[in-house]
């Protein structure tokens, strides 16, 4: 059984726990407070801190992991990414304040001045400004890195952001992306205990069957009764996945059935196209899972 370690609070272990129920690996624990639950019955879960998980992979005490690619970054160990859970996403950025006056990297810090950088991901931005040649002093901080340049402890900062909203309500200016970031499906690089074929096909059956619940998403069902002479507009409105299925309707008349995956934000759209060549009994239906 694969032991699989999970975010053991906010919104990323949130997702988390969403995700494993939508593809029938229910969250079953003897309590909220419990360390321990089963997925499902497949598989075993641990609830630890998310920063903590790529510690927990790379050393063996877990299987797999759920955590965001910035704190595997940050962690510098050698992490494999199975999948991009899609959720969490976010970005690191360097910031200064709005008057500071820098409008890029290549301003930070002289020879005989480093810049003084507040952050809670040392190491990236360790590395960010060594490949720039910018002369800086890192400044680690446990939060709320915006509040630094105010404080005069630091010149600039590394901080993740997801929408800038709470960066311009600070009065803090990006000046460069530095990473991009998601939740991402981890293992240790040789993969589940050291390549065990039996966890290995475990783990492979885990990533089908999150990836078609991800795959799922954003995606609707569609069918409809179209005239059968309006097929070759019909195909060109609903290319699906590998264009419509066309079923023959019982009385074999004018209309015949068609169905096909669709784009959940292009359905209002589509629906009023079909409605045009002459298509009813429009159905849409939310789609669980996808594997292609």
């Amino acid at each position: 059984m694969l032991r699989i370690a999970l975010p053991n609070k906010g919104r990323l272990s949130e997702d988390t726990r969403e995700l494993f129920n939508d593809a029938g690996l229910e969250v079953r624990a003897s309590s909220e407070r419990a360390l321990t639950a089963s997925l499902g019955g497949e598989f075993e879960a641990i609830f630890v801190r998310a920063q903590d998980i790529p510690e927990f992979v790379a050393d063996g005490a877990a299987d797999v992991g759920v955590t965001g690619w910035d704190l595997v970054s940050e962690s510098e160990r050698t992490l494999a990414s199975h999948l991009d859970l899609g959720f969490g996403r976010c970005r690191l950025v360097v910031a200064a304040k709005d008057d500071a006056g820098i409008t890029s990297v290549e301003q930070i810090g002289t020879t005989q001045k480093p810049a003084r950088v507040a952050t809670v991901f040392p190491r990236i931005a360790r590395r960010f400004f060594a490949e720039r040649g910018r002369p800086v002093e890192i400044v680690p901080v446990s939060g709320a890195a915006e509040i630094a340049p105010h404080l005069g402890i630091a010149d600039v900062i590394v901080d993740l952001t997801s929408t800038g909203s709470t960066l311009r309500v600070n009065g803090l200016r990006e000046i460069e992306t530095v990473m991009q970031s998601s939740a991402h499906l981890v293992t240790a690089s040789a993969g589940p205990r050291n390549g065990d074929p039996i966890r290995g096909q475990a783990l492979d059956e885990l990533v089908t069957a999150l990836g078609s619940v991800i795959r799922a998403r954003g995606q609707r069902y569609l069918m409809a009764n179209v005239p059968r002479d309006a097929l070759d507009a019909v195909r060109r409105v609903l290319p699906g996945l590998n264009g419509p299925t066309v079923i023959e309707i019982a009385d074999h008349g004018r209309f015949v059935a068609v169905h096909a995956v669709v784009a959940a934000d292009t359905i209002y759209r589509t629906i009023s196209q079909l409605r045009a060549l002459g298509g009813e009994g429009i159905l849409v239906t939310r789609i669980e899972r996808l594997v292609p």
